[in-house]
């Protein structure tokens, strides 16, 4: 320990260096139920790209396990500390170091939030469309790691899709350049798109080209209220197969609803066993929800509402928001899970949901962006009553398994991390996952990036 501190100070500020036991506690976990995490023998705060490669290079010669983080919003366990590892927190390394207009490229520090990029672009005209629930907290370098999604997914796709090069400190403290800055690029094999969604297993991000698009015009969002999830997802299948290009659409269950009412009154109609959001940014979004509203109608809404302001819009998409807050207010913990299947599996997917929630007695609400298919069912129970506990973990696996059972995986936005590491295998088969395991080992041969993740 002291002669890991003794390296590390050699090539860092004394302020980028917590080492207070209760501090270094803090940094121990994301938001993940069920997850282990470790107490880390320090926390570093680096600022520069020299400071992360000092760290790797330290932690290469002491052979000490780093745990990369962001803001520690995940849902996976992905950024939980190991017993006596470094944790490297790149919050501090928090610059938009150029907007470009011209090539419409962003070129940002992983410790930049995401909502601070969306409004900084948005300056210059232009848009982010990645946009998780938590984009207030979130930082770029996490939304990488995990390759993040968010609403607008259905029409602009995740985060994966803007990433065009990135920095990357390896583990041994070599610098990597991926990627290009260009519109157009195919030389060598993508690794770019290799280390999004690796969750800090391969390397240290430091630096992200990201591609931006025109800002789009306001957009204009429809409620539908349906008798049952079944016939919301006929409508999702109905809007999709029309060749409808939504920017939004997504599903919260009666269960979602209620709480998101109890939590902010926010006076969504509580009757409803399904409430679907649409929502348009084309140049006459009107039309648009009025041909979608006629397919909600079709399908078996019982109600069906078009937001006729921008203002009346946002207030349904805030309720969308803050529906996994809501359902943490249920009870004193909650499993978030997100499992994604093809979207003509979606009804199939949340009933059968329904199922395992009557069959384990819990209360299981399921918000979902219904235009890609990736469900969000929250299992909901009281972590001090142990029997209570146990069927929280035996329904999210039944949900899991559920999932692939329909065709789907088990994570579409998320992450393994801790969380889902035996399910992965499960999902990716002996072949595939041997394969992944070996490039594991080709980027850190000495195992210290992430240990006990993913695999």
């Amino acid at each position: 320990m002291d002669d890991l501190l003794e390296r590390l100070r050699a090539g860092l500020p004394a302020e980028a260096l917590l080492t207070d036991p209760d501090v270094t506690a803090s940094y121990g976990n994301d938001m993940a139920s069920f997850c282990a995490a470790g107490n880390p023998a320090v926390v570093v705060l680096p600022r520069t790209v020299e400071q992360v490669q000092h760290v790797m290079r330290t932690a290469t010669e002491l052979r000490v396990p780093v745990v990369p983080q962001g803001a520690r919003t995940g849902l996976s366990g992905a950024a939980n500390a190991s017993d006596d590892c470094i944790v490297l927190s790149l919050t501090k390394m928090n610059r938009i170091l150029e907007i470009s207009p011209v090539d419409r490229i962003a070129v940002v520090e992983p410790g930049v939030v995401n909502a601070v990029l969306s409004r900084a672009v948005g300056e210059h005209g232009l848009y982010y469309p990645p946009d998780p629930s938590s984009w207030e907290m979130c930082t770029i370098g996490g939304n990488i790691g995990t390759a993040s999604g968010g609403l607008c997914c259905v029409k602009y796709g995740v985060t994966a899709e803007y990433v065009l090069g990135l920095k990357v400190v390896l583990a041994d403290g070599r610098l990597l350049n991926t990627g290009r800055r260009t519109a157009k690029g195919v030389a060598g094999y993508d690794l770019t798109r290799l280390f999004v969604g690796s969750e800090g297993s391969l390397g240290i991000v430091v630096e992200a080209v990201l591609a931006l698009r025109p800002q789009p015009p306001a957009q204009l969002v429809l409620a539908a209220e349906f008798p049952s999830a079944a016939t919301a997802c006929d409508a999702v299948c109905a809007i999709m197969e029309r060749g409808h290009t939504p920017s939004l659409l997504e599903i919260m269950d009666r269960t979602t609803v209620r709480a998101v009412n109890k939590l902010a009154n926010m006076g969504l109609p509580e009757t409803t066993e399904a409430l679907l959001l649409a929502a348009f940014d084309t140049p006459d979004p009107a039309a648009d929800l009025a041909a979608v509203g006629a397919l909600c109608a079709a399908a078996g809404a019982s109600e069906v509402v078009p937001a006729d302001t921008a203002a009346e819009s946002e207030l349904l998409l805030q309720a969308r928001r803050m529906s996994l807050t809501a359902l943490e207010t249920v009870k004193s913990a909650t499993m978030i899970d997100d499992v994604c299947v093809p979207r003509s599996k979606l009804g199939a997917m949340i009933d059968g949901t329904a199922a395992i929630a009557q069959k384990y007695d819990l209360t299981i609400g399921v918000c979902a962006h219904a235009g890609d298919g990736n469900t969000h069912p929250v299992v909901c129970f009281d972590h001090l009553d142990p029997d209570e506990s146990r069927r929280a973990r035996e329904s999210f696996d039944e949900i899991m398994a559920l999932g692939l059972e329909l065709g789907g995986t088990i994570t579409g936005e998320h992450g393994v991390g801790v969380l889902k590491k035996e399910w992965l295998a499960r999902e990716l088969g002996p072949v595939s996952l041997e394969l992944q395991r070996g490039i594991k080992q080709t980027f850190d041969p000495l195992g210290i990036l992430n240990p006990g993740k993913l695999f």
